[in-house]
């Protein structure tokens, strides 16, 4: 017979999982109370409680779980090792979308505040590398960008403005919970003048707008320096290969226009500015471009700073 699992079942599993990823391996696989070395564990009898967010449910109770010690049960068993250790990893967050911030900005600051300790703060869930955009994405109040309008390719009318409201705001305070919060950005799109079909939905980028489209991203970086709110990295395209239909913000970058770009224009900008990190294979992990246009980037840019997603 074959054994099915409701999402709840999967929930609550998830969350005995989360649980023991805070729990010392030893503490895990003994039943609570035991004395080791004159020190007695951490009571692990207490249940885990439980919330499920799917379908009509919202922060709905759902069974609780409950720690067993591993001579119990005959289910898998989570074994933490902290002296076994694998691949670096630079950490762990979300996305500061205009959406969520927007949202985040709607709090009462006191549940604000109380928000973000817990998610940030490094005693707490400590989340600790974030994604910005850079202009609109599909989780956007409105289609935006810092240039909008016909043709500027002095970009005189260049302005962060839009985010000075309550994106900024929000990554300063996210950022007062965590000094050593990790952020990078994203464009959904460049401008949509700077395009063949002239909006920021779908289409593809025009090449003799590369080294406009440079200084734009330099000057989202500097601006968003000078508001408080420093970025460590950014990527050149979200989603390179998807004009998502022409339905929200996108932009196809062909391979041999994205090394272009980043060789002959952004990578000299940050380059002689400061030291940034450019992240190449934003959102493609399987994809086979990912390999062959980080390994021919890598190999042009010579001493260039790269990172690649795994």
């Amino acid at each position: 017979m074959t054994m099915q699992h409701s999402r709840r079942d999967f929930l609550g599993i998830s969350a005995l999982g989360l649980a023991a990823t805070i729990v010392p391996k030893d503490v895990v696989r003994q039943t609570s109370g035991t004395v080791e070395s004159g020190k007695e564990t951490p009571d692990v009898s207490a249940e885990i409680s439980v919330w499920v967010t799917a379908g009509e449910d919202r922060f709905a109770a759902a069974p609780r779980a409950a720690w067993r010690s591993a001579q119990q049960t005959g289910a898998p068993q989570i074994q933490l090792d902290p002296s076994q250790k694998f691949q670096e990893i630079l950490g762990f967050g979300g996305a500061f979308t205009d959406a969520s911030c927007y949202t985040f900005n709607r709090l009462a600051p006191s549940a604000r505040e109380q928000l973000f300790h817990e998610m940030f703060h490094p005693s707490e869930m400590g989340l600790n590398v974030c994604r910005t955009c850079i202009g609109s994405s599909d989780y956007s109040t409105k289609l935006y960008s810092f240039d909008d309008g016909p043709a500027d390719p002095d970009l005189t009318r260049f302005s962060i403005e839009h985010d000075r409201e309550y994106i900024l705001p929000v990554l300063r305070q996210a950022r007062q919970a965590n000094s050593d919060l990790f952020l990078f950005s994203s464009p959904w799109s460049p401008p949509g003048w700077m395009k063949f079909n002239g909006t920021m939905l779908g289409g593809s980028m025009r090449n003799h707008y590369f080294a406009v489209y440079a200084n734009y991203m330099l000057k989202f970086l500097q601006g968003y320096a000078a508001a408080g709110v420093p970025v460590q990295a950014v990527t050149s395209q979200n989603e390179v290969d998807t004009d998502q239909d022409g339905r929200m913000p996108a932009c196809i970058w062909p391979q041999e226009y994205e090394i272009a770009f980043v060789r002959d224009h952004l990578g000299p900008l940050k380059s002689g500015f400061w030291t940034i990190t450019t992240i190449c294979g934003d959102a493609s992990r399987t994809n086979w471009r990912t390999t062959s246009f980080a390994n021919t980037a890598i190999a042009l840019l010579g001493t260039a700073t790269w990172a690649l997603p795994t």
